[in-house]
């Protein structure tokens, strides 16, 4: 799929750019000219995919939209999830632990804020 996809997603930015309509077929002579081979329904695809999309919107806007991820994450494989009452604080300690050993790190080499 990567080489399929990516053979077509190129000549319809490259389309886009110039503000010509995408077609199945202007995606076809793209590939055609790069000699690259695809199976025969990529071009038709996205020719169809993307056919009433703003193209412009969509480049823009990537990767805004849809849920936020959960505040936690995923839970640690063999740990406390972050539904474990135990997490937040084993978290909380962590933190600590790392900004006093950054301090101690700053205070050694004379970059102490406290003094």
């Amino acid at each position: 799929m990567a080489t399929s996809g990516l053979a077509c997603i190129y000549p319809a930015l490259v389309l886009h750019d110039d503000e010509v309509m995408i077609t199945e077929d202007k995606i076809n002579a793209f590939i055609k000219a790069v000699g690259v081979n695809v199976e025969l329904f990529w071009p038709g695809l996205f020719a169809k995919a993307l056919n009433n999309v703003n193209i412009a919107s969509l480049i823009c806007n990537v990767g805004i939209g849809g849920p936020a991820p959960a505040a936690g994450g995923a839970a640690p494989a063999g740990g406390a999830g972050p539904t474990s009452p135990a997490a937040p604080a084993e978290e909380k300690k962590k933190e600590e632990a790392k900004k006093e050993e950054s301090k101690k790190s700053d205070d050694d080499m004379g970059f102490g804020l406290c003094n």
